[in-house]
Parts: structure tokens; C-alpha cells; sequence
């Protein structure tokens, strides 16, 4: 029987919506859609490519808490409400996946708060960085 273990970011949407950053099940782990809220502070920056940068730190850290890396992530899927702002976001994109080469989907879609120029959900295979 796997082990199924949730991951808090403190962020107070975790608590007012009733999800987790992250979900650890067996080797896998799922993480919700994040945004570029330095949630700390909760603040947002006005510019998409640093909200990419902060949501791949927070992304970073709910994996670090699983166990693992950007490198193990298997599944990424882009979120933004104006299609426009992806292409600046690609450098970004690029330095943190551009070895890892996951499968990638990028969606235009309305995002819970009108500050929010990109979400990132990832799914990860602990492990699986290894043999990148």
C-alpha cells in the first residue's frame, strides 16, 4: 500500500479553497497549480517572468519537502490568462527544464486573481532526475 502525504505551503488559498501545495503518493507527486506569490509576504510582483521565477522557487520547494527536484518533474503545464506573456517566460522556462524535457502543456485560461499572470502544475517521478 503506497503512502499518500500532503504538502502545506502556508499559503492562506491552501486553507480558504482546502487543497495542498502538493500530494506525495507512492514515488509520484502532484503539485497544484502555482503562482508567483511569495507566499511569506503574500505579495506578487506586476511582471510575469518574475512570477514564473517565484513560482518555480515555490514549486521547487513543496518537490525539495517530497524528496525531489525540477529534475524529476515528468508533466508541466502553463496557465496564463494572456497568451502573449508566455514567450518572455521561455528563457525562465528553458534554464529550469531545458535538460529536463518534460511533457509540456500551455493553456490560456482565467486565473483566480486578476494579479496572476502565470500558474505551473507539475506532476514528479521521485527519482527519475537521476536518469536525465
Amino acid at each position: 500500500m503506497t503512502t499518500r502525504r500532503a504538502i502545506m505551503s502556508g499559503s492562506s488559498f491552501e486553507e480558504h479553497i482546502g487543497y495542498a501545495r502538493a500530494v506525495v503518493d507512492g514515488d509520484r507527486v502532484h503539485v497544484s497549480g502555482t503562482t508567483g506569490f511569495d507566499y511569506a509576504a503574500m505579495t506578487i510582483s506586476d511582471d510575469v517572468v518574475e512570477q514564473a521565477e517565484q513560482c518555480l522557487r515555490n514549486i521547487g520547494a513543496a518537490l525539495a519537502e517530497a524528496g525531489c527536484t525540477l529534475a524529476d518533474v515528468v508533466r508541466v503545464r502553463y496557465l496564463l490568462p494572456d497568451r502573449d506573456d508566455f514567450e518572455p517566460c521561455w528563457p525562465v522556462l528553458r534554464r529550469h527544464f531545458g535538460d529536463v524535457r518534460p511533457a509540456a502543456t500551455m493553456l490560456v485560461c482565467g486565473l483566480a486573481d486578476p494579479r496572476m499572470k502565470i500558474e505551473i502544475e507539475v506532476d514528479a517521478r521521485r527519482g527519475s532526475g537521476d536518469r536525465v
